[in-house]
């Protein structure tokens, strides 16, 4: 399944054009907020797809029939310009577990890229629904070396991607190598430069967020 937040409207395509503003992205702050605010709102999104219970639910003055999550999902991403949404996501999955992975683009002198992953924290995935998060699903690399990475050892249930902006390649990428994932997307910029930077995307997160690497 494929859902792209462009196709419809809400208060989160103001959070994404805000994110794509050149003039609100000097506000880091800013930034990291819209970013947290869009994980929230697809973490509202993927819960509709969860399995729920009935549930009764004592309140002062009597028993109230109610719908409860039967189980939270892990909630993944990848550092660090992930962190953001990863954060509005535990807002609403507020008792999930988390998984983190470290990885980065290797740049040549040519100008061509590797994928270099150095780390990965995660708690036992075996038939949990996982959400990974990234913003920008650009090549699609990264996102599926880290995700084949993440649950190559275990049975999981479901596998969501998550990005704030993807191209259309990337879109292709995950489709064709992680068949069965869910993709969530607030929108889909069909080209990209040549060094794999989403046009007209919003630039690089992880500095807008937390400030140009050295």
């Amino acid at each position: 399944m494929l859902f792209d937040l462009s196709k419809t409207y809400s208060i989160a395509n103001t959070f994404l054009a805000e994110l794509r503003d050149s003039h609100i992205q000097q506000d880091p702050m800013r930034f990291r907020f819209n970013l947290e605010r869009l994980g929230s709102f697809f973490a509202y999104k993927i819960s509709e797809t969860l399995e729920f219970k009935e549930a009764d639910i004592q309140t002062p003055l009597g028993i109230a029939k109610s719908s409860v999550l039967t189980e939270q999902p892990v909630i993944a991403t990848i550092l660090r310009a992930g962190l953001p949404m990863h954060q509005g996501f535990l807002q609403v999955f507020d008792r999930a577990e988390s998984a983190f992975i470290t990885a980065y683009r290797k740049v040549k002198k040519s100008g061509d890229f590797t994928i270099q992953m150095e780390h990965i924290s995660a708690p036992d995935l075996n038939n949990k629904t996982i959400i990974l998060v990234d913003p920008m699903l650009a090549t699609g690399a990264s996102i599926v070396l880290c995700a084949k990475e993440l649950i190559k050892d275990y049975a999981v249930k479901k596998l969501h991607i998550v990005s704030a902006i993807a191209s259309s390649e990337g879109i292709r990428q995950i489709k064709a190598n992680l068949p069965k994932a869910d993709i969530w997307v607030g929108a889909i910029d069909a080209e990209m430069t040549s060094k794999s930077y989403i046009v007209p995307g919003l630039g690089d997160a992880g500095d807008l967020a937390f400030g140009q690497k050295a």
